[in-house]
């Protein structure tokens, strides 16, 4: 500053004072100009009062020299008080030279330029109002200053001017969020606390809606809810409270589609905080907000989908997950599978990256969430008629994501549960749609019978049933969908059973379908051979978890189909030996499993047409193992068949595996399946064949304990010879109810006299038919004398 310059009004003494580098100087300067501004007030001189605030302003405040500087700071704050009122027409040219100060090198200087404008705002009160945002730009850079005193005075302009914000109605909110945006991404520790500090007092106060403008800072606070200050992490988390509380009590003003994809992000953090927060907050957004969250369910899925299988350190986050995972499955609802193309379309926010078809209009709904959700039903949003607005079930990326974390090995269990849960409902839901994937999802499906957890498996068989009995799989003229692979050498027909007189020549080739059986669509003949070229490629999964997976379709499908459709599929299997096991494990499923029962019934007597044709079927399947074959003689009664087929055995290579076979239907006919089997070997007469099948297979063991067992059981067939004792005892019967007869025809006295002639036959003889004798009990007796 040229020193020899005109600086009036201020007097040459004033201006030496300002440049003082010390402070006591410069005060006494700063009284002198207060002074001289009341009297241009009072004047009512404007143009004096300007250009003694742009003197301070140019010459001193932007000065090269540091102690004016500090001149020019404290003469700006003598000029605001010197105005009062008045100060809120000068603002501008006020505050904008002290802003530049803060950016100062000198710490003194900023905290003089700190003092100089909180003796401003502190004048000029809401007219500052206006300036806010420079205001606040200011002070967030001074929050993070180094030094303590400058962050001292910093904090006490910072509550002055949360005081006048709070006081006031012209808070300008629709001017302030792009900063607020743009500060609320810094890394500063102190920035941030100061952020958090202002959108505590925003939301504080009544006539500031900041939940409007929440979608523009929900991302900026849950990035600082990672803060590594406890202190800040509390104070975010006590924000974010506050909008969960205003979300819950006003719902239908919020913007539910803004924020969804910002929580699915957060979902997914790495910080438990934040994800246990960002989780609890998808909670409450899908039970508000119902099927408007539905266009996000494969974002939504993605984040909460692994979040199921954590273990009990982060329980909290498992028990919410579970929660949004179950909400949003009930807001699938069977409308969803209809097709309505021909409306236009309404466009709402949805993902991105989606290819959505929107079906029909829906109203905006919710499914009830469990006992561990925190809100209740009432306080649901839906929105008016005039609002409705079109929701679309992105069912693509849904099933993307379920078999993404199907396939994935390294998920847990509980995940995989869930996706098949999910998978399952899906099919129940909207079938129609679904069918569309189930190519795609098929080998995932198969592949997931080799799970090691029983309940995944339990899981997958209910998914499989369902595609392979649901309406909606079937296809044009019966046949399956085409499939990839070979699964057979040579052409292998896929027709669907048919109901009861509609039965075609070309169907019955492929699979002999019993008429009473229910109809399958087109997947469950390409299920059946699925299975068995998986049970063929893999023999572990035959031998740990075969029984196990057909017992359980049984439950779950006709049993009558299985077994029909496995040995039709067999009959045509070229690798011998795994027919040969797959049918040793069906017959003994058939033998022992309680699941089967009325199969085995309709399978003993051989009464209907059905029965029979099924028995026919299964025969000739059944003759890949001899043992088998011969077991199923026995439960269908066909015991000469039975006989004849041992008689073969002896031209057959007798190997170890046979003969552990045979030493296995030894063990099953003393189970109690076949307790009627045994009871017919008391009727040595009707059943010869059975005694001489038994006989054979005696025969074929060598000296084992099968053995033992066998021939303890042969010896207790009775004796043909033993049996001749039932004419005996129809002979007394005879002569008993002669006697009868005669006592009540003749009467007590007739009766008298031919005991009495009885008694005097010196030896009693024989029984004859009719034929009295003296006592019924030496009848007895005589007749066992003379048997």
């Amino acid at each position: 500053m040229n020193a020899e310059r005109d600086l009036s009004p201020l007097t040459p003494g004033v201006v030496r004072a300002l440049t003082d580098k010390l402070y006591e100087k410069r005060k006494v300067a700063a009284l002198e100009i207060e002074k001289l501004v009341r009297e241009f007030v009072a004047q009512n001189n404007t143009s004096q009062i300007k250009h003694v605030i742009q003197i301070l302003s140019q010459e001193f405040a932007l000065s090269q020299h540091p102690h004016s500087r500090k001149g020019g700071l404290i003469g700006l704050a003598a000029c605001s008080i010197a105005l009062g009122k008045d100060s809120g027409l000068y603002l501008k040219e006020l505050i904008e030279p002290v802003l530049t100060c803060f950016n100062d090198a000198d710490s003194r200087l900023r905290y003089y330029a700190c003092e100089a404008l909180y003796n401003i705002v502190k004048v000029a009160r809401g007219s500052v109002l206006p300036h806010f945002n420079v205001l606040f730009d200011g002070l967030s850079k001074l929050a993070a200053d180094p030094d303590p005193n400058v962050k001292s005075g910093s904090e006490l302009l910072d509550r002055l001017l949360k005081d006048i914000v709070t006081e006031s109605n012209q808070f300008d909110l629709v001017g302030f969020i792009p900063l607020l945006r743009e500060r609320i991404y810094s890394n500063n520790q102190y920035a941030r606390q100061f952020i958090i500090s202002w959108i505590l007092v925003l939301e504080s106060v009544p006539d500031i809606n900041l939940l409007d403008y929440l979608p523009e800072i929900l991302d900026g606070l849950f990035q600082i809810l990672g803060d590594n200050s406890k202190e800040i992490r509390k104070m975010c988390e006590v924000a974010l409270g506050e909008f969960l509380k205003e979300i819950k009590k006003n719902p239908s003003t919020v913007k539910f589609a803004e924020m969804a994809n910002i929580l699915v992000i957060h979902c997914q953090a790495a910080d438990d905080l934040i994800q246990l927060t960002a989780m609890c907050w998808m909670r409450e957004f899908i039970q508000l907000a119902g099927r408007v969250m539905l266009p996000y369910s494969s974002g939504i899925l993605t984040a909460v989908l692994p979040c199921l299988s954590y273990d009990d350190r982060k329980k909290n986050i498992k028990e919410v997950a579970n929660v949004c995972n179950q909400s949003l499955m009930k807001l699938v609802i069977p409308e969803d599978d209809e097709m309505d193309e021909a409306k236009p379309p309404m466009a709402i926010p949805a993902e991105p990256t989606s290819e959505e078809s929107l079906s029909r209009p829906e109203a905006v709904t919710t499914g009830s969430l469990d006992a561990s959700g925190d809100s209740s039903n009432s306080g649901v949003f839906t929105v008016t008629s005039c609002e409705r607005i079109q929701v679309t079930l992105n069912l693509d990326g849904i099933v993307q994501v379920l078999d993404y974390h199907l396939s994935d090995t390294s998920i847990g269990m509980m995940t995989r549960i869930a996706v098949l849960k999910w998978l399952y409902h899906l099919y129940i839901k909207t079938p129609r749609k679904m069918f569309r994937h189930t190519d795609s999802l098929f080998p995932i499906l198969l592949r997931t019978l080799s799970d090691e957890s029983d309940e995944v498996i339990l899981k997958d068989l209910e998914l499989l049933a369902e595609i392979a009995s649901s309406p909606a799989g079937q296809t044009e003229e019966g046949h399956g969908p085409s499939d990839g692979s070979d699964v057979r050498p040579g052409p292998v027909e896929l027709h669907v059973p048919a109901r009861a007189g509609q039965l075609s020549s070309s169907s019955t080739k492929g699979l002999e379908c019993s008429p009473s059986t229910p109809t399958m669509n087109s997947y469950f003949y390409k299920f059946m051979i699925n299975l068995l070229k998986r049970f063929s490629t893999e023999r572990k999964l035959l031998e740990t978890r075969g029984a196990f997976i057909i017992r359980q379709l049984c439950l779950l499908l006709n049993a009558e189909n299985i077994f029909h459709s496995m040995a039709d599929i067999l009959l045509r299997e070229e690798d011998l030996k795994f027919a040969s096991t797959m049918v040793h494990t069906l017959n003994t499923i058939l033998l022992t499993s309680s699941e089967l029962f009325q199969l085995r019934n309709q399978l003993k007597d051989l009464k209907t047409p059905e029965s029979r044709n099924l028995f026919c079927c299964l025969y000739r399947s059944w003759c890949h193992n001899p043992v088998t074959t011969v077991s199923l003689c026995f439960l269908t009664q066909n015991y000469k068949h039975a006989y004849d087929l041992i008689q073969k055995f002896g031209d057959l290579e007798v190997t170890v595996d046979f003969l552990t076979e045979v030493d296995k239907l030894v063990q099953l006919i003393e189970c109690p399946i076949f307790t009627y089997l045994r009871l017919q070997l008391l009727d040595v007469k009707n059943n010869p064949y059975l005694i001489k099948a038994l006989y054979g297979l005696l025969m074929l063991l060598p000296q084992s304990s099968a053995f033992q067992l066998l021939s303890h059981r042969l010896q207790c067939v009775p004796n043909p010879e033993l049996m001749q004792t039932t004419h005996l005892a129809s002979r007394m019967e005879n002569f008993t109810c002669g006697v009868a007869m005669e006592t009540s025809r003749a009467g007590k006295e007739v009766y008298g006299e031919r005991l009495q002639q009885l008694g005097g036959a010196p030896k009693a003889s024989p029984l004859q038919p009719g034929q009295p004798s003296q006592h019924p009990k030496g009848a007895w007796h005589s007749a066992n004398a003379s048997g």
